[in-house]
């Protein structure tokens, strides 16, 4: 069976799409703020490994997991649905001015933005 990640294009797709994923993010002023004080590198890094392996290129991921790792800029930064959404956002689009089918973007969109994926985001 193919997985998505193979589908997507495999470690090249995806480290194309979370560069671009974050020069989008780095310039949206809905979100872009939640970045200031982080390595960006090290958060490339991250969602690199994460995207992997929610696309099934992997069965291991060594990270936080969501609620861990979100849980202080809820509490403190006030990360709501909004910027949920608005991160969402930013990953379709990216993945679309890549040329990902419409096809694949669906089921991009039924990992990344899954209710929840959502409530485990944001500590809900």
């Amino acid at each position: 069976m193919t997985t998505l990640f193979e589908k997507l294009g495999g470690a090249a797709a995806v480290d194309l799409a979370v560069d671009n994923f974050y020069a989008r993010v780095l310039r949206d002023d809905r979100i872009k703020h939640f970045f200031a004080n982080t390595d960006m590198q090290k958060q490339r890094a991250h969602q690199k490994a994460f995207l992997t392996y929610a696309f099934g290129g992997t069965d291991k991921f060594d990270g936080q997991h969501m609620r861990e790792a979100h849980k202080e800029l809820v509490a403190q930064q006030g990360l709501n649905s909004e910027h949920f959404d608005a991160v969402a956002e930013d990953l379709m689009i990216t993945l679309k001015e890549m040329g990902v089918s419409d096809d694949l973007l669906a089921q991009v969109a039924a990992i990344a933005a899954s209710p929840q994926h959502k409530k485990d985001v944001l500590n809900h």
